[in-house]
């Protein structure tokens, strides 16, 4: 892994851990084993280098989102893969964590990533869902756009409710919650 790589690897690291004000160029450089000028070859300073890192954090979330979205099977098996799929639970989501740093959310370059990931997701889920009502799968009348909300609102309130109980079981009971109501909507098919 060259330098460039492990300062943006470590940056990652250290915001979902410590947010950006916690995230200093020091801490970074020790994280990653760089020297002040390996980070400043490469970067122009914090923010150039944290905006590195959330874009990475964004695609990475992206892609794992998708693989569980793009399987094959009904919309609701599609959304169970995504809403089942493995996570550091108590560490957070990368970017919902990052939704939730004030100087992230302060900053329209470091929060545009942010925004548009998390609309990304919501876009991708309502997409399942109208694939779902067009098969016949689910209601015709389903608000698939508010649907997708509600899922996209219940995993990350579910990252919240488990990091302050220090418990994974707070995030499992809120996933279970979505999978039933999602399962009481597919059986009430007009």
């Amino acid at each position: 892994m060259d330098t460039s790589e492990r300062l943006i690897r470590s940056t990652q690291e250290l915001l979902r851990d410590r947010g950006y004000v916690g995230t200093s160029p020091k801490a970074i450089q020790q994280h990653a084993q760089a020297g002040q000028g390996s980070m400043y070859h490469h970067f122009s300073g914090k923010p150039d280098l944290a905006l590195a890192a959330i874009r990475r954090s964004a695609e990475e979330m992206r892609a794992e989102a998708e693989a569980a979205l793009a399987h094959g099977g009904t919309a609701l098996e599609r959304i169970d893969a995504y809403l089942l799929r493995e996570r550091e639970v108590l560490r957070g989501c990368p970017i919902g964590r990052l939704a939730q740093d004030p100087d992230v959310v302060a900053s329209e370059d470091l929060r545009q990533p942010v925004q548009e990931t998390l609309g990304w997701l919501q876009e991708r889920l309502a997409g399942v869902l109208a694939d779902g009502v067009a098969r016949g799968e689910l209601p015709a009348d389903l608000d698939t756009g508010a649907t997708a909300a509600t899922v996209a609102a219940v995993v990350q309130g579910g990252y919240v409710l488990a990091r302050a109980a220090d418990s994974v079981d707070h995030f499992d009971r809120a996933i279970q919650g979505v999978r039933k109501l999602l399962g009481a909507i597919s059986q009430h098919r007009q």
